[in-house]
């Protein structure tokens, strides 16, 4: 499995000193569907392309946006393109990316895509997200692998924190910052527990007379999601380096780790 760190131009240098699978952060689409990127380091080779569909006219001319990017693809060795698309499928966007994908495939690179996305392009690899807060996490990837097949799933493994007042009929917790969490556990210094069926660790408490139930990500359970996703044979995984940036020396060890 390829571990990719997603980072932007600005933070491509610090991300380096311990991992250099990168995802570039750095593309978007522009006008007249061109390609549009930011300041990448001249040495910048290797990795993936991360494309952003984000404030994005409609892709008038995908054949002219397809060109770009294979052009930059080759220029700087990239094994694929990220489509890190946040808008609902249009016609216009899967009609492009149905043409990409066959470009990449026909020089032997990937094209990894949302789910939602990657149900309606053929050959495209699915992006999972890992952040569960109920269910099994096992489950859900067998589901993926049997849907897409093991060869099209990749994980998206975003961080997870949250906070939830039990009883929680709804199963949705509060997004929790990470630095509240550190300040929280720091503070409380409470007995954690692994749940297997979430692959995250948890903690409860009584805060103002209310049940807490914290749920949460770190290193080690970041490692086992990557382990879970090998073993399965899935071609590769995700992490954003704002999420991951403090857990860096312990997900990638200078002296080990995949670099």
């Amino acid at each position: 499995m390829q571990v990719y760190l997603s980072v932007t131009p600005a933070d491509c240098r610090t991300a380096m000193q311990y991992h250099r699978r990168l995802a570039h952060v750095a593309y978007r689409i522009g006008l007249e569907s061109r390609l549009l990127r930011q300041n990448l380091l001249m040495q910048t080779k290797g990795g993936l392309m991360s494309l952003s569909d984000r404030d994005a006219p409609p892709i008038a001319r995908p054949e002219v946006l397809c060109r770009e990017i294979w052009q930059e693809c080759a220029a700087r060795s990239y094994a694929g393109v990220l489509a890190d698309f946040e808008a609902a499928p249009t016609q216009d966007r899967l009609s492009f990316l149905d043409r990409l994908c066959t470009l990449l495939h026909r020089n032997k690179r990937r094209l990894y895509l949302p789910e939602v996305y990657a149900r309606q392009v053929n050959g495209a690899v699915a992006i999972i997200c890992t952040a569960l807060s109920g269910g099994s996490f096992c489950q859900r990837l067998q589901e993926a692998a049997v849907r897409f097949g093991k060869n099209r799933v990749a994980l998206d493994i975003q961080r997870l924190a949250m906070d939830f007042t039990l009883p929680s009929p709804t199963g949705r917790g509060r997004p929790l910052p990470p630095e509240e969490l550190r300040e929280l556990m720091d503070r409380l210094t409470p007995s954690t527990f692994y749940s297997a069926e979430l692959c995250a660790k948890y903690f409860t408490c009584t805060q103002n007379g209310e049940s807490r139930f914290f749920l949460y990500d770190d290193a080690d359970t970041i490692r086992q999601k990557i382990r879970t996703g090998h073993s399965m044979g899935f071609p590769a995984a995700f992490l954003m380096y704002p999420e991951v940036h403090d857990l860096l020396p312990q997900l990638f060890p200078r002296s080990g780790g995949t670099r």
